[in-house]
């Protein structure tokens, strides 16, 4: 019987920092609009962690199944199925309760934000929560798990960056408009570098399984090109919104300053592999968040 620490640690908290970022994203432009709502924040803050633990138990079971976790290669912690302490009927059980609870919570969400003008937005969020769960579920789940075809950095992308800040904008405002997404596509980035480090980092053991990731697809020297281009990309979009939305005063551009942070990663990253670029995973998610709290603080003031 596996216990609760145990259950802890494979949810893999150092994850959740991003999911957190995406709802305080949407929601600091959402105040800055006028339209924030506590209710839609909490429950919508649930759900991107519900969300998020269910993506990475599914990772874990995914992985297992395929044996990339169990070629003797792999460079990160050590993951539940892997070291036993989690069987895999427990680990599928889990799975099957964190989909509910995103179901419920989700659906708890969409109910909060009535009455919509239109009653079709509704289903657009019902729509929109069910390909997040898809999402979480076939990362690396199934016969045609999309992280295995090098497509995990494209929904990272779209359901850490655009998907939950615009869907979290639009429950508070009820307003579909530009405002919100050059910080989404920003964050987004971040959300698949921390991927790509996860990725780079894995990059022979992906290669003996047959997990074909973009990193592997690119080749190490090239992943890290990639990586600059993602830091740099982020960092356009989020001054960019600044110069669109929140031009004045001057100390509304600090929060910028965080990237020191992800500019500090790149440089040590530069002549760094394997179990090396491990630590990298928390730091770009805790920048994230940072980046996050501190966009949420300055845009309002």
């Amino acid at each position: 019987m596996s216990t609760f620490t145990q259950w802890i640690s494979a949810f893999r908290l150092r994850t959740l920092f991003l999911a957190i970022a995406a709802v305080v994203l949407g929601s600091a432009m959402s105040w800055r609009e006028g339209s924030f709502s506590i209710t839609i924040f909490l429950i919508a803050l649930l759900l991107a962690v519900a969300i998020q633990i269910l993506a990475n138990l599914a990772n874990d079971l995914g992985d297992f199944q395929k044996g990339t976790d169990i070629t003797g290669k792999r460079q990160g912690p050590t993951r539940a199925l892997q070291s036993g302490k989690i069987t895999q009927k427990e680990m599928k059980r889990a799975v099957v309760l964190f989909v509910i609870l995103c179901v419920i919570t989700g659906l708890a969400l969409i109910w909060s934000a009535t009455p919509f003008r239109d009653p079709s937005a509704a289903w657009i969020m019902v729509a929109l929560g069910a390909a997040c769960i898809l999402a979480a579920l076939f990362y690396t789940m199934g016969k045609h798990a999309y992280g295995y075809r090098g497509l995990g950095d494209l929904f990272a992308f779209l359901f850490f960056g655009p998907v939950p800040v615009i869907g979290t904008w639009f429950l508070h405002t009820h307003l579909i408009n530009w405002q919100p997404v050059l910080p989404a596509i920003g964050l987004g980035l971040i959300s698949s570098m921390i991927l790509n480090i996860n990725n780079m980092r894995d990059i022979d053991n992906d290669k003996t399984s047959g997990k074909i990731t973009l990193a592997v697809k690119l080749g190490l020297p090239r992943a890290k090109v990639y990586h600059i281009l993602m830091s740099l990309t982020s960092f356009t979009c989020f001054t960019g919104y600044n110069i669109l939305f929140a031009v004045a005063p001057w100390y509304r551009y600090a929060y910028l300053l965080v990237f020191l942070l992800p500019l500090k990663i790149l440089i040590e990253i530069r002549h760094k592999e394997g179990q090396a670029l491990d630590p990298y995973l928390k730091q770009t998610s805790l920048a994230g968040f940072l980046l996050a709290v501190a966009f949420a603080l300055l845009i309002n003031v």
